[in-house]
This record gives structure tokens, sequence and C-alpha cells, in this order.
């Protein structure tokens, strides 16, 4: 059997198997995704496999050309990149103060936060905060901005690692005050145009869209039991719920109800064979020296911060794992998305993955996305599908097990 044969199968079965079965070690309750798109690009070639659904009711086949939500992948496959040639025009410096940027964002220690604290989650900016309760002019970013920049931190600057959704909400607007151009069209522009990658904030008109979850519950849930990030208000402080299937909207409740669907932190739709593409791009990202340089790109890619308690290690917007390929042990950088989308690369190599499943449609426990990559990473880097079993430990080395929370922790 051929490698690219050999690929083909392993991923196709694992796209049934995706949809089908439950990892040994699924939270109590779980279902499967309803549907999932897989991709990956080897040096045995480029394999795409697709199973289920990507609507409920009435139920449509998921495609390769289906659409997904990103979510949280959105913050390096938009805002992270976009950053990165910013930094490599010499147009923004890591080191520079977020508050000589967003003057709105000052006092106290808020005055010593820099862009490089927001990429690393090290701001002390708070993780998660209903803006659609807080902002007062309603889907106005403007008012939702304001509150973003008047809470209080929650932590000290640099004082240890918190994941933060407001953290690129603010990298989101600096990319905007540097380029002058409004975030869907600086992404666009610097980056995403160059590469050939159509990836967009919002669907495409006419595309097959994949549903991403029943309604709001999982943010009414947040609020209500304060679980993982407590904050003053409950569900009913807030009217606008949706309270049917979310398809073509995007999922995130702040990006959606607070930001006009434009964030930093969320808001990008796009096929997984376009986040194949840009994935990558990323890996051979020194033969892109029109767009990063190669000193941005190390000093993006390299010397990734401990994540106590997590199952990656944190480099500048990008997320850090593992894999283990010929006996050597290779990084692979990355991201994951609430909704059920994640993309990973090996940096300088000939390794990239991107999924898109719908994993929180049926509205109870998810599998996490995290167990997701782990298992396309391992047939990337081990095709053989007679190796193990359906879900075999190997491939994504992890420091250590971590939960999936919430939307502010993918």
């Amino acid at each position: 059997m051929t490698g690219r044969t050999s690929l083909d199968r392993a991923l196709q079965e694992l796209a049934v198997r995706v949809v089908h079965d439950l990892p040994v070690d699924a939270p109590t309750g779980a279902v499967p995704p309803v549907g999932a798109v897989l991709a990956v690009h080897t040096p045995a070639g480029e394999s795409v496999a697709v199973a289920g659904d990507r609507t409920l009711e009435p139920a449509a086949p998921m495609t390769p050309d289906t659409v997904h939500d990103l979510a949280s992948v959105t913050k390096v496959a938009a805002t992270t990149v976009t950053v990165m040639r910013l930094v490599s025009e010499g147009l923004l410096s890591l080191d520079r103060s977020v508050t000589s940027l967003l003057p709105g964002f000052a006092g106290g220690y808020k005055d010593d936060v820099t862009v490089r604290d927001l990429l690393e989650h090290r701001s002390g900016m708070a993780e998660w905060w209903p803006l659609y309760i807080s902002a007062s002019g309603g889907q106005v970013p403007e008012s939702a901005h304001d509150v973003v920049d008047r809470l209080a931190l929650r932590y000290a600057p640099r004082s240890g690692h918190h994941y933060s959704d407001l953290g690129f909400v603010q990298l989101g607007r600096i990319v905007s005050v540097v380029t002058g151009l409004p975030l869907p069209e600086a992404v666009r522009t610097l980056v995403l145009d160059p590469l050939g990658v159509d990836l967009r904030y919002g669907p495409p008109a006419g595309a097959p869209v994949a549903a991403s979850g029943p309604d709001d519950r999982v943010e009414q849930a947040m609020l209500d039991s304060g679980t993982p990030y407590p904050v003053p208000f409950s569900s009913a402080d807030f009217a606008g719920w949706r309270t049917g299937t979310i398809q073509g909207q995007v999922h995130d409740g702040n990006t959606f109800h607070a930001l006009g669907g434009v964030s930093g932190h969320a808001g990008l739709f796009g096929t997984v064979g376009d986040l194949l593409r840009l994935a990558v791009a990323l890996a051979h990202a020194h033969d892109h020296g029109a767009i990063w340089s190669s000193a941005v790109v190390e000093e993006f890619m390299a010397s990734p911060r401990p994540v106590p308690a997590r199952s990656w290690n944190q480099a500048l917007g990008f997320r850090h794992y593992w894999v283990r390929l010929d006996g050597r042990r290779i990084e692979v950088l990355g991201h994951t998305g609430f909704v059920g989308a994640a993309m990973a690369f090996v940096p300088g190599g000939d390794v990239a993955v991107a999924l898109g499943t719908n994993r929180l449609l049926r509205g109870r426990p998810p599998v996490p996305v995290e167990e997701l990559l782990h298992q396309i990473l391992r047939v990337a880097t081990d095709p053989d599908p007679d190796a193990a079993g359906p879900h075999p430990p190997g491939g994504l080395r992890p420091s250590s097990p971590a939960p999936d929370l919430s939307r502010g922790t993918p």
C-alpha cells in the first residue's frame, strides 16, 4: 500500500470514528460531533476526509467545502499572523505598551502591559467578561471596547498564564490602530490574500455552513454557574439570547452580541481546506519573506513558556505541542477553537493538519478539541490504521491532561 493510499485510508477511518465513537477518557455524558472534516498535509501528500452531517434538523451532509466557525482559531489564523506581519514591517514592537496604542486602557498596572504580554496571555487581563451585559450600546463595538478598557486587571502583569479572550480583543483593536484599517480588511490584505487563503469574518453568501450550536446555552450556563470564571451577572441579566440553532453566525457570545461579529479572539469562518492551506504556509513561514521576516518567525515560534495543568505550552499567540516522528521529538504549533475546529503544523517541516467539527450541536458535553487534535496529529505522523485501537494514546504528547471547560479554554 502506498503512503498516500495508507494516509487516505487512515484519515477516513478516523473521520468515521470521530462522529461515532468516544475516547476512553471522554467527559461523563459526552457525545461525539455530528460531523467532521479532517485534512492533513504530509510528505506523502494531502488528504481530506469527511463524515457525518453539518446540521441536525433537517440533516445535511458534511462536505469538504463546508464552512466552519473557527472560534478561537481566529486568535492565530487572523490576529497573530497579522501582528507578525506588522512586527516584520517595523510598524509594531512586541514590547510597546498597550496604553500607547489604546489610551483608554490605562492606569495602575495596565500601563505596564505590552503587546508581547497579550500574545503570551500574561497581561493580567480577565479571561472572559460578558461584554453584551456590561456595554451600554448594545451591539455597538465601541461600547464593548470601552468596557474592556475600563475593566480592572484580574492579575498582576506577567504573574502567570491566564488564557484571555479579552487580551485578544485588544490585539485585534491594535491591528486596526496600527494599520488604519478595519480588522477584517487588515487581516485579508496583509496576510490571507497574499497566501491565497480564503478565511473571512462571517461565512460567504450561499456557502454551506456547519451549524455550531443549538442556541446560546453555553454562554448562559457560564453566567449562571460562575464556571470557570465568576462574574456578577446571571443569564437573566440579558434579554437577547439566541434560542434556535446557530448557523451562519459566530457562536461566541461576545463577538456576536457585543462586537458586531468581528474580534481578535473569534469571528473567523472558513473551510478546513483553507485552514490547512494557512497551516502549510506557517510551516514554511521562512519561504514567505514578503509577509513575515525570518527573525520574527523565529521569535513567534520559539521558546514557548510552560503552562501548568495544560496539554500545551504557550508561544507568542500559538500553542506549542510536540509529537514523535521517526523516533524523534518534533515541535508542533497550532490552536484549537471552542466550536470544534483546530489547526497545527510542524515549523520548518512538511506536516500540517486542520479539522472542523460541530461538536457542540447536540447540546451535551462535547469531546475535547484537544483530543480531536491529538487523533489527527497521530494519523499525520503515523498513518498506519492497524497500529492501535480506535482512540490510541500516541501522537500528541501533552505535558499534562487538560479539561475542556468552556469557551475560554477550548
